[in-house]
């Protein structure tokens, strides 16, 4: 789900980490999630996720079981990045940084792929300005490493 940052286009009553993930690309993924460790409130419309924990459960603080998915809080995602590679099952929708996180991240065993610029979408439905940083799809395990071939060249 998406927790973002998003350049300046806050809400009443959301965070700015608060926004939802395109459906687009859940269905190119063309994946069923166990779990979506970082969902808005009121859950994940788009996510195909058997289960989620949102801000109020404290997905780091929860035991991770199977394929997870996470779009962690753009504004703190350190400890998000370091749980999902010990994790080692899943997809994340990441920002390009130049922060140590990302730099673990690249050091790891996950997987990379580009993303097309992507407008989130707010909890009201309404779509978002476009996000100003590259956004990347990174996998760890073979069955959602596959599924991002279907976005392009993998690295």
């Amino acid at each position: 789900m998406i927790q973002q940052r998003l350049f300046g286009q806050q809400q009443t009553g959301l965070s700015s980490d608060d926004y939802y993930t395109p459906k687009w690309i859940f269905d190119k993924l063309d994946l069923v999630f166990d779990l979506d460790v970082a969902s808005p409130p009121g859950g994940p419309p788009f996510v195909p996720c058997r289960q989620f924990f949102t801000q109020e459960d404290d997905g780091l603080s929860q035991s991770w079981e199977g394929r997870v998915w996470m779009n962690p809080p753009y504004s703190k995602p350190a400890p998000w990045i370091e749980r999902w590679i010990d994790h080692a099952d899943g997809v994340a929708l990441l920002p390009t940084s130049n922060g140590k996180w990302y730099r673990s991240l690249w050091a790891s065993s996950a997987s990379f792929v580009p993303l097309p610029p992507i407008k989130f979408i707010a909890g009201d439905g309404r779509k978002l300005g476009t996000m100003p940083l590259p956004c990347w799809l990174v996998a760890i395990g073979a069955d959602n490493v596959a599924a991002l071939r279907s976005f392009g060249k993998v690295r």
